[in-house]
């Protein structure tokens, strides 16, 4: 594949970056709750102390993905591992292995800092990436249920 480059995101990457989120969004029919700007990914990925990552996937010097990334900490492994928030991939390039090096990229680096995990959420009707997924080795893991707290209710429980 050597169309392909896969690069950390720079200063200055923020918009084709809030872009992939859009588009992703949009895909996954939640553009309606993509708040995210510019400026917050430029104060998140690239301020004094960033706790977020992205990798840009590059075709013939033009971004066409990514893959937005933390670090998570499992107490039962007693060791870190890597969440992946974001994989997106242009449509127009799919089916050419991108996603996966994308995934193999991050996959390179739990192995190398020895984490102890790599997961993602990925959304139940969505066949072709749950496929996907579990032809790279994935494991759906449906004996657990996602909590969220946000908005007045986040306020309401940071309150008390």
């Amino acid at each position: 594949m050597t169309n392909l480059v896969i690069r950390a995101a720079i200063p200055g990457d923020e918009a084709i970056i809030l872009q992939f989120v859009r588009d992703l969004a949009e895909y996954e029919q939640l553009l309606h709750e993509v708040e995210a700007s510019e400026a917050d990914l430029a104060r998140d990925l690239f301020g004094p102390a960033p706790k977020v990552f992205c990798d840009i996937a590059e075709w013939d010097g033009k971004p066409v993905g990514f893959a937005l990334w933390f670090y998570t900490y499992s107490t039962f492994q007693g060791r870190h591992g890597i969440w992946l928030e974001d994989l997106y991939v242009d449509p127009n390039l799919r089916g050419k292995g991108l996603g996966k090096a994308l995934l193999v990229h991050l996959a390179q680096r739990c192995v190398s800092e020895k984490l102890g995990r790599f997961e993602w959420w990925v959304l139940d009707w969505n066949e072709p990436s749950i496929k996907f997924y579990k032809s790279q080795g994935g494991v759906m893991q449906d004996e657990w249920t996602k909590v969220r707290i946000d908005g007045a209710a986040l306020e309401a429980l940071g309150k008390s």
